[in-house]
């Protein structure tokens, strides 16, 4: 069995990101699952406060889960045409410290989606991440792009996605991402 982390770069409890990943969790292939994680919890990053505290147990849980898994799943809001503070603070704190970074991203089968109010979806958010991912030594997917425009439109008042198109479309990217995950896997 496949497992992917599926970590939504929003706090809003109305998220369209942790809505589209709640979606895939359910239009994954049979042979895999999707577990939603959530960056809740997470601190501001502060080296003073991990000197005298160490990392953070929400920091802990999602790091062991990610490293774990078969791939990670990036669901991001675009922010002023870029990634949010609130998720580039929780991937900062995952990377600490330094020394964990190959056990936790190294090689590490990652693809981003995400959702946006605007008619661009998340396209300059989602490539703000990719030098974010080169620097951390994860293998980017690049086999498609999942760009939810006018998430208002593609989503109903509970967050249940109601664009059949899009559902389609996010099957079909999550049985890509499975197969690249486990290439090489042995």
């Amino acid at each position: 069995m496949t497992t992917i982390v599926g970590l939504s770069g929003s706090l809003r409890g109305g998220s369209f990101n942790t809505a589209l990943l709640h979606a895939t969790a359910s239009l994954m292939p049979g042979d895999a699952t999707l577990a939603v994680k959530t960056i809740h919890g997470i601190p501001l990053f502060n080296a003073d406060d991990e000197a005298a505290g160490g990392i953070p147990a929400p920091v802990q849980e999602l790091k062991a889960s990610i490293a774990a898994a078969d791939g990670l799943l990036l669901s991001t809001p675009e922010y002023n045409n870029s990634i949010p503070g609130v998720f580039k603070n929780a991937i900062d704190w995952l990377s600490r410290p330094n020394a964990d970074i190959p056990r936790v991203f190294g090689g590490k089968p990652v693809a981003i989606i995400g959702a946006s109010l605007s008619g661009f979806g998340t396209l300059l958010s989602q490539t703000a991440w990719l030098p974010v991912l080169r620097t951390l030594g994860t293998r980017p997917w690049f086999g498609g792009r999942l760009l939810v425009s006018h998430a208002d439109r593609a989503f109903d008042p509970a967050g249940q996605l109601t664009d059949a198109a899009l559902r389609e479309q996010l099957r079909k990217f999550m049985a890509d991402f499975v197969h690249f995950a486990t290439l090489g896997r042995g």
